[in-house]
């Protein structure tokens, strides 16, 4: 039985596992492919047995969306859901203004959490103005927040990031990005249980497992749910010698849609997920879709780790 974690009135110990952030599926105009959505949706939840999901994340092109499509897309995707599991919205923007308008605007549809950047623009916080902007954050909008730390221009330190989650309220964790394995490991150190740490280093799924990871919010539990929730168990049950096999599955996987080729990730997950049978849309302009090369990179992948 998993304990029962909270930081002031803030329950999360059901934010956990495998929490594939969605990808938003457009049509050839640009607007929302509806139906999709709630297809991918019931497929992670029904199929996959992921234990949650996140929307208007980076793989969900959240950076695209105005307000009132990042609105609409949490209600279709916590219609679907019914409650089963944990949602949680993102907010990439640039002012606390805008984190709080976006909050504000699901809050009623029951989410999770809210995940939120760090501004960045051309003009990264001090770590004092980083922390009244997630304390702000949370009192504008009454909802747990998680940290998103992925801009490379605005990285926050592992130090940092436990002093704003273990001393501002609401704030309840962090999705560790940017490829850094050391940050995950020195936030798991750190923190010791006060705050989730959801990783996003994507190649390394099975160490941050190891490690003590809270979970995965990331492209590549997208892109094959199924092979990530079965490293999640086998790690969970400690057995590492078939984590390893999975790893080596997983890796190329990643390697082919995002390692060498962030300027259209999202666009390459969509093709894995199109080459699984999963409908996914199109990236939404100016992100190109994938190359003919990424497609067959993609494929290549997928069929050596015996999905196609």
């Amino acid at each position: 039985m998993r304990l029962r974690l909270t930081k002031g009135a803030v329950m999360f110990e059901h934010i956990y596992g495998i929490i594939p952030p969605m990808t938003t599926p457009f049509h050839s105009d640009g607007t929302l492919d509806e139906d999709t959505m709630r297809t991918e949706a019931r497929y992670l939840i029904e199929v996959a047995k992921v234990h949650g999901l996140a929307v208007c994340g980076s793989t969900g092109e959240g950076h695209t969306v105005s307000t009132e499509e990042a609105r609409r897309i949490t209600t279709l995707v916590t219609q679907e859901v019914k409650g089963r599991v944990p949602i949680i919205t993102g907010a990439i923007v640039d002012s606390t203004a805008q984190a709080i308008e976006r909050g504000k605007a699901v809050k009623d549809l029951g989410v999770a959490a809210l995940q939120v950047t760090v501004p960045h623009y051309v003009f990264p916080p001090d770590e004092d103005t980083a922390l009244r902007h997630f304390e702000g954050v949370a009192r504008g909008t009454g909802l747990p927040i998680i940290i998103y730390n992925v801009v490379r221009q605005a990285m926050l330190s592992a130090r940092l990031l436990t002093r704003i989650i273990t001393s501002v309220e609401g704030v309840i964790g962090v999705k560790a990005s940017g490829g850094d394995m050391k940050m995950v490991a020195d936030l798991i150190l750190l923190l010791r249980g006060r705050g989730r740490v959801m990783t996003a280093v994507d190649a390394l799924m099975y160490p941050s497992f190891a490690l003590g990871a809270d979970g995965a919010i990331s492209s590549i539990c997208t892109a094959v749910p199924t092979l990530l929730r079965q490293l999640w168990d086998t790690v969970q049950a400690g057995d590492f010698k078939q984590a390893l096999v999975l790893h080596e599955k997983i890796l190329p996987i990643w390697n082919a849609i995002g390692f060498e080729n962030h300027h259209n990730m999202p666009a390459n997950t969509k093709t894995c997920q199109e080459l699984l049978g999963r409908k996914a849309g199109l990236p939404r302009a100016p992100m190109p879709a994938s190359s003919p090369a990424q497609c067959e990179a993609i494929r290549k992948a997928l069929h050596e780790a015996g999905l196609l």
